[in-house]
C-alpha cells in the first residue's frame, strides 16, 4: 500500500525499510504457526505509528528446520537456507537498485544462537555481504575500496554509514533482552510474548503438557509478556534510529 512518490520520498530521507522474517512452525497445541513473524510485526506496526519506518512484505517462509517436530499433521514448513540465500539476494539486490540504502532485517527464529548464527538468520546475512560486494564492484569496479575516495572507510565503519551498513540483520531480541527473558518455544516466554504482541494467537483452551518444552506455558501471563514488550520496542527503535546510511 505504498505509492511511487511514498517509495521516493522515503528513499530521500533515508527511512528504514524493515523485512519482517520468521518461518511457519509447529508451536505446541495452543500457539498458531507464524509465532516468530507475527510478533516482529506486531511490534513493527506500534513502531511504525511512532517513527517513520517502511514495512516491507513480511516474509515467513524460513529455515523452521524440523527440529521441534516432523511436519507431517504438524505444519511446520522447512525452506533449505540455500534456497533463502538466493531468495535473499536477489531481494537485496533489487532493494539496492530501487535506491534503498537503510534495509533492516528482524528475526525472531532460533535467535538465541544468533551470535554464532543459524540457518535462518547465516543465510539473510551471506546474502547480504555477497550482495554489497558484488552491488559495489558494478558500480564502482574492481579496487573500489583501495581507491583514493574509500580513505576514510575505517572511520566511517566506526560511524556506522559504510556501505556495508545499507543492509542490517537484526535478532528480534537483543542479547540484553534475551538475558531477562530467555527464549524457549511456546513455553511462558513465547506465550507471554504472543498474549503481549498477538493474543488472538493464543488459547490455552488447546494446551496440553504432552511436549516437555511447551510445559511451562501454563505460567504464562499477559504482564509477563507486556514487560519484555517494553523492552524489545525501546531496543529495536534504538536500533532503528542509530542506524545511518548513506
Amino acid at each position: 500500500m505504498m505509492f511511487a512518490d511514498d517509495l521516493r520520498k522515503a528513499i530521500k530521507k533515508n527511512i528504514p525499510f524493515v523485512i519482517p522474517v520468521g518461518v511457519i512452525e509447529y508451536h505446541s497445541e495452543h500457539c498458531v504457526f507464524g509465532v516468530d513473524t507475527l510478533v516482529i510485526i506486531k511490534a513493527l506496526e506500534i513502531i511504525e505509528k511512532e517513527m517513520d519506518i517502511v514495512i516491507c512484505p513480511p516474509f515467513y517462509y524460513g529455515s523452521a528446520s524440523y527440529a521441534v517436530e516432523p511436519p507431517e499433521n504438524n505444519g511446520t514448513i522447512h525452506i533449505p537456507p540455500k534456497t533463502l540465500y538466493l531468495f535473499a539476494k536477489d531481494l537485496f539486490i533489487s532493494m539496492l537498485r530501487i535506491g534503498i540504502r537503510n534495509i533492516h532485517v528482524f528475526i525472531h527464529h532460533q535467535s538465541e544462537n544468533f551470535v554464532a548464527g543459524m540457518p535462518t538468520d547465516l543465510a539473510f546475512k551471506l546474502a547480504a555481504r555477497e550482495t554489497i560486494f558484488e552491488y559495489l564492484e558494478k558500480e564502482r569496479g574492481e579496487g573500489w575500496w583501495g581507491n583514493e575516495k574509500m580513505k576514510d572507510y575505517y572511520s566511517m565503519h566506526d560511524k556506522g554509514v559504510d556501505p556495508f551498513s545499507w543492509i542490517k540483520i537484526h535478532p528480534f531480541m537483543d542479547e540484553e533482552t534475551q538475558k531477562k527473558f530467555a527464549i524457549d518455544h511456546a513455553g511462558k516466554q513465547e506465550t507471554s510474548l504472543m498474549l503481549a504482541f498477538c493474543p488472538e494467537g493464543v488459547d490455552m483452551k488447546r494446551f496440553t503438557e504432552k511436549k516437555w518444552y511447551s510445559k511451562e506455558a501454563k505460567e504464562a501471563t499477559s504482564e509477563y509478556g507486556l514487560a519484555a514488550k517494553k523492552i524489545i520496542l525501546k531496543s529495536m527503535k534504538e536500533r532503528l534510529k542509530n542506524e545511518r546510511c548513506l
